[in-house]
């Protein structure tokens, strides 16, 4: 089964699995997930070099602190991912990034491999999460509503640079720097994909590390739309992504006082409150924000 709305990361970093200092330095911030990658990060020559020390560091690290030490492996239609898994699984990371999914039979296929690896590593089945890049790949744009009840995915995410690739674009933004439409339309596809199969969406890159201003407007707005956390390529983003997914204080109080309202007042669908009415929705909507601020000061 699907595993269940609560879970909740703001923060997922990248570090290259060939270099020991940039995982050393990622596992030491304050990202929620750090993401090893055996994939773009790592290049051909360096391949086999990165699956021999992604397990060994991970095998270094206390088995409590690995759960949140996960690895991205190289997509299941290529050369390396059964060689990636059979690698990582036995050093227990938290959970495995799938890139370039064409679609839920490709969770199907890595659910199939994980529980065999963690049989062989006398792991509990199961335990292994998954997140899925859905829209790296022109089919997987039309299958990111295919996810509901997929075994092990906990997350959903997009990337623009390999859907580009994939259509034969020669640029993937507008002149004046936003997305434009086709990349849009995949970032609003990865989010009702995981509506849909009630697993945490989370947002792409932002590649300029550099510019915190920008990305804290960005994250800022793809959290309003629902977004629950977004991807990170530099520790210097990790702070202000934490920042930009944890409800204020502001936010906090008056969530509490809508929940508390409705519940001094049960059986009314719509009340009012600081001049505006207020239904259902806005009721469901403070609690997921109040489960939210829970989940995160954990």
């Amino acid at each position: 089964m699907a595993s269940e709305d609560s879970f909740n990361a703001r923060s997922w970093l990248f570090a290259p699995g060939d270099s020991e200092r940039k995982m050393e330095k990622a596992t030491a911030g304050n990202a929620d997930i750090v993401i090893f990658d055996l994939e773009d990060a790592v290049a051909e020559s360096e391949k086999a070099t990165a699956r021999a020390m992604v397990p060994a560091f991970l095998k270094a690290q206390p088995e409590a602190a690995r759960k949140r030490l996960w690895v991205r492996i190289n997509p299941l239609d290529g050369p390396y991912a059964l060689e990636d898994l059979a690698a990582v699984v036995a050093a227990r990371p938290g959970g495995i990034m799938l890139p370039k999914a064409y679609g839920r039979q490709d969770v199907e296929v890595l659910n199939h491999y994980l529980t065999i690896l963690e049989v062989a590593a006398g792991i509990e089945q199961g335990s292994t999460k998954v997140i899925v890049l859905v829209t790296e790949t022109a089919e997987g744009m039309f299958t990111t509503g295919t996810y509901a009840g997929a075994p092990r995915v906990v997350a959903m995410t997009w990337g623009a640079e390999d859907l580009a690739d994939a259509i034969g674009a020669s640029e993937n933004r507008n002149p004046d720097g936003s997305y434009s439409f086709t990349y849009e339309l995949a970032r609003s596809m990865c989010l009702l994909g995981a509506a849909a199969a009630h697993v945490a969406p989370i947002e792409t890159i932002q590649g300029d590390f550099r510019d915190l201003d920008g990305l804290r407007k960005r994250a800022e707005k793809v959290r309003r739309d629902g977004y629950r956390g977004m991807l990170a390529i530099h520790p210097a983003q990790v702070d202000v992504i934490n920042e930009a997914f944890t409800p204020s204080a502001e936010e906090f109080v008056a969530a509490r006082e809508i929940v508390d309202l409705f519940a001094a007042n049960p059986g009314v669908g719509t009340i009012g409150y600081k001049g505006a009415m207020l239904d259902r929705p806005h009721l469901a909507r403070a609690q997921a924000l109040l489960a939210l601020k829970q989940s995160v000061s954990q």
